[in-house]
């Protein structure tokens, strides 16, 4: 399953010691006393120490071309993709798949927030190789390779939605993205324009996608998948699950082309429309530096971990907005 918080003090482990007891040479020796195993048991961070508030929201990010000429108002320069990724750093976020978001599987040190980086259309300005076969390092995955070997702590982890042919159709691409720990999402054969199909042509599109991927990085499992131009299908239903000449898809998260961020995955969030914040050269409102601004003004309504996995903290004033389905995992403080 980015602030600035207080850190809580580990305790100090009790050091045991063992005493070896031994006897004279005359006196029938003595059996050694056992020495008690010592053990280290940190206790759970305080969440109110941090802040902690796990029914916070969530940036969902979403990148197109990572260009040094943008051409679109979604795209960004490198030095602009590095300057967003220092201020996420700066503020606290660490990132997370948008599969290991809406799965809650969010194991954050305490006091960070999950922040999800997508980018849609498998461009090459996402990930390309050199003459000599390393990741390019302009391209958006070079970038954050880079930015994770400077900061360990911020796992430099993205998810990737595709369509077929992705990324100039070289074959190293998808492997590198997952060897990398990186998700591969699914975004239509075509980049279709869903609405406009029929049910048949829809699940055709999502079927195909599916099957290029897996073609190309066997064992993936695709769990997320993003509308392309946001545009559902006519039964949207069809974005989520279906099948097509014998095989069939499900997907555990359908992201939008939104303008907001996405509730925590304890709280209310719709699986079939997760809003994405857009991140581009401040051309578009409510993008992410006017979405990053509010949240550090205001830094009760974010996301914040409680440093333990195990369970889900929030102050007890919101206790009516955790999922049910988290209720055994509730820590209200």
């Amino acid at each position: 399953m980015v602030g600035g918080s207080k850190a809580v003090s580990p305790l100090v482990p009790a050091l045991v010691l063992a005493v070896a007891l031994t006897a004279c040479a005359a006196a029938e020796p003595t059996p050694p006393v056992a020495a008690p195993t010592a053990t280290t048991t940190a206790a759970p961070p305080d969440p109110a120490a941090v802040g902690a508030n796990e029914l916070g929201l969530v940036p969902i990010l979403m990148y197109h071309q990572i260009a040094p000429d943008p051409a679109g108002e979604y795209d960004q320069t490198p030095a602009e993709f590095r300057d967003e990724l220092e201020r996420l750093y700066r503020e606290g976020y660490r990132p997370v798949t948008a599969a290991q978001y809406i799965s809650g599987d969010l194991d954050l040190p305490a006091g960070t927030h999950p922040v999800v980086l997508t980018f849609d259309d498998s461009t090459r300005s996402q990930l390309s190789f050199t003459d000599a076969g390393a990741v390019e390092p302009d391209s958006a995955a070079g970038i954050l390779a880079e930015f994770g070997s400077r900061y360990p702590d911020f796992r430099p982890v993205a998810t990737f939605y595709v369509n077929n042919e992705p990324f100039g159709g070289d074959p190293r691409a998808l492997p590198w993205l997952l060897a990398h720990g990186h998700e591969i999402g699914a975004h239509t054969a075509t980049h279709a324009h869903l609405a406009s199909l029929d049910a048949d042509g829809v699940q055709r599109e999502l079927v195909q996608n599916v099957r290029a991927v897996t073609a190309a990085a066997p064992g993936t499992t695709v769990r997320t998948m993003a509308l392309p131009l946001g545009i559902a299908p006519r039964d949207r239903a069809l974005a989520t699950a279906g099948s097509w000449d014998g095989t069939g898809y499900r997907f555990e998260a359908v992201m939008l082309v939104g303008a907001n961020p996405a509730p925590s995955p304890f709280a209310a969030v719709d699986p079939a429309g997760v809003p994405r914040i857009r991140s581009g050269r401040g051309q578009v409102r409510f993008d992410s530096g006017y979405w990053l601004d509010t949240l550090a003004a205001d830094p009760t309504q974010r996301y914040t971990a409680d440093g333990d996995p195990t369970r889900v903290s929030f102050p007890r004033r919101l206790a009516a907005e955790l999922a049910p389905r988290w209720s055994d995992r509730a820590f209200p403080y």
